[in-house]
């Protein structure tokens, strides 16, 4: 970047998310700390060092997926290696290759809260009724039921708007149609437009149990937005309920914090002990389990979160679940 602008190397930094500067500039810090204490020069060492730093990071017992953090870490601020980019060196292609096999990922089988203790919780107060309810159980209630009926990831349903473009309501509200706004970059960039698309059908009165329509993300999202146009300031859907940032964008990871708080509250509500280690990715794959349990097809549930194969959702995503008396997740 040297003989650059300011003003293009700032253009140039943004090509990477913030949370992968963030897990890249932690990463690197961590390499250039072991370099410094061997004395090695962590922007020009040789691949060996490299190497060692993978071997005992992996000897700790480190996941493949964190090695691969590390590795992409190094190699957007480590010179080239053999004309090519230290993350595409065969050495460390093989290296990573062999760590999978001699420390395989071990998915979790069983979900780590309860869907139904959810659910049961967000048709009583505090989450109802939803129309007086305070903005920060509405705005929690909404986050975790779309979250669950989309299977889309967190940095996903930051991406929506309320811009007419982007959020559509049929008539009498029976469905409602959620696109990203314009220039969104998803994590996975090869995944298809029409995949990051959300289409929610709202769930039917007349159910034989009418507390269910009380878990429609659809009658949820209209009120979120109706409630929240008044002091938004920003076309992005969901926005701070409180403080001196109420109306402005809600961050990615504030709104992750919704989704784990929306799990926890419920918990809490219905008298159970707050399970541990809940984290807002988790309703992807507790959403995906269940809708599969409920007879969605697999092609159906991988369309939806964005999955190119199946593969991904067996090896990672899918869990022992049973079945639960809801529909919103099929």
């Amino acid at each position: 970047l040297s003989g650059l602008s300011q003003a293009m190397i700032e253009t140039i930094t943004q090509s990477r998310a913030p949370s992968t500067r963030q897990a890249y500039a932690l990463g690197w810090g961590l390499f250039v700390d072991w370099c410094s204490s061997r004395g090695e020069d962590p922007q020009r060492c040789p691949i060996a060092v490299v190497l060692s730093f993978l071997q005992e990071k992996l000897e700790r017992r480190l996941s493949p997926s964190t090695l691969k953090v590390y590795v992409a870490a190094i190699a957007a601020y480590h010179d080239a290696v053999d004309g090519t980019s230290l993350g595409k060196h065969q050495l460390i292609v093989r290296f990573l290759r062999g760590a999978r096999r001699v420390n395989p990922p071990r998915p979790h089988l069983v979900p780590s809260w309860d869907l139904s203790v959810a659910l049961q919780a967000l048709w009583e107060a505090p989450f109802e009724p939803l129309a007086s309810v305070e903005l920060k159980h509405l705005s929690l209630k909404t986050a975790l039921l779309i979250a669950l009926a989309s299977i889309k990831r967190v940095g996903d349903l930051q991406a929506f708007s309320v811009d007419e473009t982007c959020l559509e309501f049929g008539p009498g509200d029976s469905h409602v149609i959620l696109r990203p706004r314009p220039g969104y970059v998803p994590k996975v960039p090869t995944t298809p437009f029409r995949d990051q698309v959300v289409n929610l059908q709202a769930l039917p009165l007349e159910e034989a149990d009418p507390a269910s329509a009380l878990l429609c993300p659809v009658r949820a999202l209209r009120i979120y937005v109706d409630r929240t146009r008044h002091f938004r300031r920003t076309e992005q859907l969901f926005v701070c309920f409180g403080g001196q940032q109420k109306g402005n964008a809600v961050s990615k990871h504030r709104l992750a914090h919704w989704v784990v708080d929306a799990i926890s509250l419920s918990y809490q509500n219905q008298g159970e002990p707050c399970p541990l280690a809940v984290h807002a990715r988790s309703t992807r794959s507790v959403a995906s389990s269940y809708a599969l349990a409920h007879g969605a097809s697999l092609a159906d549930i991988c369309r939806a979160a964005g999955w190119a194969t199946p593969n991904t959702f067996a090896r990672f995503y899918n869990l022992c679940v049973e079945a639960v008396s809801s529909c919103v997740l099929t």
